[in-house]
């Protein structure tokens, strides 16, 4: 076990399976195991392994582990995606819009377990929507919606379009007319987005464009910044009309 080793490494860290068989579960096809950072102990031994020294899992308990206590790894086979770095956490949400993505939320034996919000289901008003996900508690108004994932209680205004985006939803609700002459927590109207991540709680105005017409890879505005070519409004930013990018 070696947390993230160096490239001269990985040659000794290879499956030793010959050609046409399986070592390990492993063959020379994919002859590397990734670790998905996932941990299970019983109580007295995680107790016992928090008054030793080392904070790192990766680097220090798990390696210590496999030398003193009894140590097994599980061979995972079904989906799984690094969502480490933006464009990484983009693409992982991205495809699951698309047909034949790589999970099926829908698997009749593998049902998907969430803690209950007791939101109403999503409202639509005259709007179109092809190829997205969309969760519960949402209010579309005459939008259009392509290519994308809209978190829960995200409101969309009237004559705005968002393709291949990433929509984080919101905490709460907020009564129309409660943020007075600020922006409305949400989506306004008329805006544009394209390739945008937006992180909860955010308030997008009324006319926004963010597309990236320029193809920046990294750039900073005020209320967004873009990071390896992708558009990215944080948790409760504020991004006012007239903002184009």
């Amino acid at each position: 076990f070696e947390e993230k080793p160096d490239a001269a490494r990985l040659t000794e860290l290879k499956s030793s399976a010959p050609k046409g068989s399986t070592v390990g579960g492993l063959s020379p096809e994919k002859p590397f195991v990734a670790s998905m950072g996932i941990y299970v102990f019983s109580r007295e031994v995680l107790l016992d392994t928090l008054q030793r020294p080392g904070i790192d899992f990766g680097k220090e308990i798990i390696p210590a582990a496999l030398r003193s206590l009894n140590v097994h790894s599980y061979l995972y086979r079904g989906y799984w995606a690094d969502v480490g770095t933006i464009d990484a956490f983009y693409d992982a949400n991205i495809q699951l819009t698309q047909r034949g993505a790589p999970f099926n939320f829908f698997h009749p034996h593998r049902p998907i377990y969430t803690h209950p919000r007791f939101l109403p289901s999503t409202r639509t008003y005259d709007s179109t929507i092809d190829a997205s996900i969309i969760a519960e508690g949402c209010f579309l108004d005459r939008c259009r919606i392509s290519a994308s994932v809209i978190g829960i209680r995200t409101h969309v205004g009237t004559g705005t379009s968002i393709t291949r985006s990433v929509l984080l939803g919101a905490d709460y609700y907020e009564e129309e007319g409660a943020a007075g002459d600020d922006v409305e927590l949400g989506i306004g109207r008329n805006v544009v987005l394209d390739r945008v991540i937006v992180d909860k709680n955010a308030r997008i105005a009324d006319g926004v464009r963010l597309v990236n017409d320029q193809n920046v890879t990294n750039a900073d505005g005020e209320g967004w910044c873009i990071r390896d070519g992708i558009i990215v409004v944080p948790k409760g930013a504020v991004v006012r009309s007239g903002t184009a990018s």
